[in-house]
């Protein structure tokens, strides 16, 4: 008798499938950083998967005193310099977060993460990912940072690394509705970098990662009243659909054939969730196939249950 056909699971990797990005973050978390001091080292300039590793390992150091042993221990680091930086960043954002949403922010704490930033990018004057963690910063002073220091950080990124997604990815934020702009001005920022991008980048995704805020901040503000808007359209108008259909066009069929990297799998989750409630099926079928059971919690959870979304669309493009 055949063995039954095993029923298909996601596997949420925060590492999206970066094996030696996990040990190195096993690593951190019980207070060692030889092993990250040798992946950073190994990463090099690959700024895409640099920028992926430094962000989940700073997430991994923020609970843990590693990073300022790697620092006193080799205080002429350029990685460690910039890890610690980014590191800064997410623990001012976690204070932010335990305070609650609308108090106040020490701004002496939010200087002391953007010191430590702007002293990371003199330690390593080509990377990128301290510029990225300062325009990251940025979104949690009072009423924003002035335009001409935002466009100084953004600048100095792009020189860099003008591609550099998740630094586009955090200037959406800063200019969304949510935190110092509006709307249109983060759909402006998202549609400004997909039309400039050339063929094969993954900036084209930012219009669908801006749909998503956008849901995401009227949800919020839709809770425990009546929806204020109708949500099914917010995924499936004219445009939703031809977006999804020209980030598919320039980004999938413009990328050289390959397997896909862990520092694509979050954006490529993105992609697919707005194919998928767009209704665009074959789009969605064939990205899909592209990710195999790597899945990313984000988008899929500010519209349901992550696994059961990604397991029931999955299961509707295979019988489609």
């Amino acid at each position: 008798m055949a063995a039954a056909r095993r029923r298909f699971e996601p596997v949420f990797d925060p590492d999206l499938g970066d094996r030696a990005l996990t040990e190195a973050r096993h690593d951190i978390v019980i207070g060692r950083w030889q092993g990250v001091r040798d992946l950073l080292h190994t990463t090099g300039q690959d700024w895409p998967r640099r920028t992926h590793r430094v962000r989940q390992l700073s997430h991994a150091a923020a609970g843990s005193s590693a990073v300022e042993a790697w620092r006193a221990a080799e205080p002429a680091s350029p990685d460690a310099a910039v890890l610690r930086a980014a590191t800064e960043v997410v623990r001012v954002f976690d204070h932010a977060i335990a305070q609650g949403r609308g108090s106040a922010m020490d701004r002496g704490r939010i200087d002391v993460a953007v010191m430590a930033c702007l002293g990371a990018a003199e330690a390593a004057p080509a990377d990128p990912m301290p510029w990225v963690s300062l325009l990251t910063v940025a979104r949690l002073y009072e009423g924003g940072v002035g335009r001409r220091q935002l466009r100084t950080w953004w600048d100095e990124l792009r020189r860099r690394d003008a591609d550099n997604i998740e630094g586009h990815v955090q200037l959406l934020r800063y200019w969304s509705a949510r935190w110092h702009g509006t709307h249109g001005s983060m759909y402006d920022v998202a549609r400004d970098a997909a039309g400039a991008a050339p063929p094969g980048s993954p900036l084209p995704v930012l219009v669908q990662i801006a749909r998503v805020e956008e849901f995401r901040y009227v949800a919020e503000g839709a809770r425990g009243r009546a929806p204020v808007r109708d949500f099914g359209q917010h995924w499936k108008h004219e445009l939703a659909v031809t977006e999804v259909r020209r980030t598919w066009e320039r980004w999938i069929g413009g990328r050289e054939n390959g397997p896909v990297l862990p520092e694509e799998v979050a954006e490529l989750n993105y992609l697919t969730h707005a194919a998928c409630y767009a209704g665009e099926t074959e789009v969605a079928r064939r990205l899909f196939m592209m990710l195999g059971t790597r899945a990313a919690r984000v988008p899929w959870s500010y519209t349901g249950d992550p696994a059961e979304q990604f397991v029931r669309f999955r299961s509707a493009t295979e019988q489609g």
